[in-house]
């Protein structure tokens, strides 16, 4: 600015002097002799400043005259000039079109049309950030993967355009199946554009994919910090890598590794059940006992699982069932009001042979929460106080057709699962199992059979008498027809919830913790 305002002073001063000294020429009185070469030449004042105007117009159509014939042997050898620049404007703007109109062949699917617009445009326009991408995604669009993979390549030279190259081939190989160049990839574009979340998320996938919990919590860290991630879910799904590293180590014999991250996850979140009863068994095997005992604890009052029930009996395995039942119940003061808490204090009441305590544990679960594992345990509880056959047949065909109890469930995807896991089988996501009622489906009655005798004893070996039994039941509810009379031999209500087997959960969520 500062030399802006100079020159325009330079300008007024110069039009100023120029004008005083006219107007002094002209007002001065006398003539102008001009001598030169042997002759003189007598001028009027006026006539001498049109000469010197003359002069000065002559000059200035000579300097045009001189630039004129330097532009046009410029223009002769090639060199840069308007004419030049006029094409080259003309055929910029016939790139930008093509360009243009390749863009938005490609956003309405029209695949040749967007590949011959994206050689037009690369032709016409020096712009390969530019072309080189709209032929690239031209190409997948026509199913030219060798040529879109050429054109990335090409963008990974430029700085402008490496980023997206990289992405570019990325979305290839997953395409592809190529997990492990894909993860390559990945962490290549994350290092370059750590804040952007879907890059972010990519290679968070693929790790877990990978089963690199290290690097996957690398990468979940930093999504936390960039504000990707709510920080509470953030530190969830830390608890959950640091649990399946723990669940790693193990498996490789790495016990202190086992520990460090399994009382990590049961730090973070001490309501994760997996990590509550995993770290709950590491400081058993420590005789850590103390340690064991609180972190279930805290664990059932925020979730109470079976699993839970279970580990909490197996720091004790050789106690009687009354001295497990008053050893539970620290454990169920922790949330006593949870059904969990009145079917394991029932279930804790059958093994003591407590068959009124535990109708009065149990509740009215039978009317407010109906499931296959209530009604078993009615079953039990009619059994043990020494109910007619029907009265038990009538709560087991209740069991046959009633909801069924909560299992692991994705969230994502609906799949039911035997046991946790940080990823589901199905549909490959992440932390997506949760503990919840699985969706009625028309078969499932007929599978929660298979657990009945883990409640209320075996059946006997009757085949005919027991498959018209429970037709019988399935069809009105336990009508006692002589003909169907199925026979309990015994009650076993003594389980040992350290021995209770597993059973799928297809077909019902442990028989009890107890």
């Amino acid at each position: 600015m500062l030399w802006s305002l100079a020159k325009v002073l330079v300008f007024v001063a110069i039009a100023i002097a120029l004008t005083f000294g006219a107007g002094y020429i002209l007002e001065t009185p006398g003539e102008i002799r001009l001598a030169f070469a042997g002759r003189e030449v007598t001028l009027q004042p006026i006539g001498f400043l049109l000469i010197c105007l003359l002069a000065f117009f002559a000059f200035w159509v000579l300097l045009k005259l001189a630039g004129l014939i330097v532009a046009t042997l410029r223009f002769l050898t090639g060199e840069r000039n308007a004419l030049s620049r006029y094409f080259d404007r003309n055929r910029e703007r016939k790139g930008y079109d093509a360009l243009s109109e390749g863009l938005m062949a490609l956003a309405s699917g029209d695949g040749r049309k967007a590949q011959v617009k994206a050689a037009r445009a690369e032709m016409l326009l020096d712009k390969p950030d530019l072309t080189r991408l709209l032929n690239a995604q031209a190409a997948e669009l026509n199913g030219n993967t060798s040529k879109a993979t050429r054109y990335y390549k090409e963008m990974l030279t430029d700085d402008r355009t490496r980023f997206v190259g990289v992405k570019g081939l990325l979305a290839q190989k997953l395409e592809q199946g190529d997990t492990e160049t894909a993860l390559q990839l990945a962490q290549k574009a994350f290092a370059m554009r750590p804040k952007q979340d879907d890059v972010a998320d990519t290679l968070f996938q693929l790790q877990t994919g990978e089963a690199d919990w290290s690097g996957a919590k690398t990468t979940l860290q930093a999504k936390v910090r960039h504000g990707q991630l709510p920080r509470d879910v953030g530190k969830r799904r830390e608890a959950v890598l640091a649990l399946a590293n723990a669940k790693l180590a193990e498996a490789e014999g790495n016990t202190a590794g086992a520990r460090d991250n399994a009382y990590r996850a049961n730090k973070l979140v001490p309501g994760l059940v997996p990590a509550a009863v995993m770290a709950a068994r590491l400081h058993d095997d420590a005789e850590e006992g103390r340690a064991a005992v609180n972190g279930l604890k805290t664990a059932w009052a925020q979730s109470p699982h079976p699993d839970l029930a279970a580990a909490f009996a197996k720091l004790a395995p050789d106690e009687s069932p009354a001295e497990r039942r008053k050893r539970f119940e620290a454990l169920l003061r922790k949330n006593p009001t949870h059904p969990e808490s009145k079917m394991t204090a029932a279930e804790l009441a059958l093994a003591d042979e407590d068959f009124p305590g535990a109708r009065k544990a149990l509740g009215d679960l039978a009317e407010t929460r109906p499931t296959t594992r209530v009604y078993a345990l009615m079953a039990a509880i009619e059994k043990g106080e020494g109910a007619a056959d029907n009265v038990v047949r009538g709560w087991l065909a209740k069991a046959l057709s009633a909801s069924r109890d909560e299992t692991w469930i994705c969230s994502n995807c609906k799949t039911t699962h035997v046991g946790w896991t940080p990823i589901c089988s199905a549909c490959d996501a992440f932390d997506t199992l949760e503990w919840t009622t699985p969706p009625s489906t028309p078969d499932s009655s007929g599978t929660t059979a298979a657990m009945l005798p883990l409640i209320v004893g075996s059946l006997e070996d009757h085949s005919d008498q027991t498959a018209e039994a429970m037709s019988d039941a399935g069809g009105d509810g336990g009508n006692d027809t002589p003909e169907a009379e199925v026979r309990i031999e015994t009650v076993e209500p003594a389980n040992d919830p350290s021995k209770a087997p597993d059973t799928s959960a297809e077909e019902s969520p442990k028989a009890g913790a107890a």
